[in-house]
């Protein structure tokens, strides 16, 4: 089994309406994405603020969003942007540029999702990976927090000013 990171300072960008749900993953799990597949939740974040950004609005237009400081500790992460990680994995850098949408719509698994199927049968609870819409900065995927003997994942909120429900958009 992996080396847990002890401590990870990770930032998340999301659709306001779910300020009341920062760590629930359903999000994804609804969509799906480059590291999880449909019906299968993921925590989408990233190790710097402006790689947050640029991951949510994807080069697109500037949508409002949530920007969340979290804390993610004892988590073992996969670290894809190290070469060592990749090779002793079997992988390639490649997987990097993996058209993941477009091997959905041809009804393939992409690359992604096989090797995060991998990874989680070798107790990996997520992956570190070099964002692709902000060259240099580098994102984690989580595929298990916040459960029994597992990472714990959480936002950092001193003053209680997240919602505790969806009623503030009322």
């Amino acid at each position: 089994m992996p080396d847990a990171w002890e401590k990870l300072i990770l930032w998340r960008a999301f659709v306001p309406q779910w300020a009341h749900l920062p760590l629930s993953g359903e999000g994804a799990a609804r969509f799906g994405g480059r590291w999880n597949p449909v019906g299968a939740p993921a925590i989408y974040a990233a190790r710097e603020l402006s790689t947050a950004w640029a991951e949510y609005n994807q080069g697109f237009v500037q949508h409002p969003a949530l920007i969340a400081r979290m804390e993610l500790s004892g988590a073992r992460l996969a670290d894809l942007t190290d070469g060592g990680t990749l090779a002793a994995l079997g992988v390639e850098e490649t997987i990097h540029k993996c058209e993941w949408r477009d091997a959905l719509d041809r009804g393939d698994v992409p690359q992604t999702h096989g090797l995060r199927k991998r990874l989680l049968k070798e107790g990996w609870h997520g992956a570190v990976y070099p964002s692709f819409m902000s060259p240099g900065g580098t994102c984690v995927v989580l595929w298990q927090w916040n459960g029994r003997n597992g990472p714990r994942l959480e936002v950092v909120d001193p003053d209680h000013r997240l919602p505790k429900s969806p009623a503030s958009w009322l």
